[in-house]
């Protein structure tokens, strides 16, 4: 089983909306987690450096098995 480690950058602003960058995606978690070390200096990620989250993924796998409903669209 190969898997991958994505890293993001979230969080909510002062208006309640989500703030998300896709990073990037790793090898392992070893080399994600080295990635988030250089970018915590950066500007904008250095007022934020505890906001960088890394999951891990399965390759060759669905995650998301579920449907989706828009609050905005209404099938017909």
């Amino acid at each position: 089983m190969r898997k991958v480690y994505v890293v993001q950058h979230s969080y909510e602003d002062a208006e309640g909306c989500d703030e998300t960058k896709f990073i990037g995606v790793f090898s392992s978690d070893n080399a994600a987690r080295g990635a988030i070390k250089r970018l915590s200096l950066q500007p904008g990620f250095c007022e934020r450096p505890d906001d960088f989250f890394v999951d891990e993924y399965e390759v060759d796998r669905v995650h998301w098995v579920e449907g989706y409903v828009n609050q905005f669209y209404t099938p017909s």
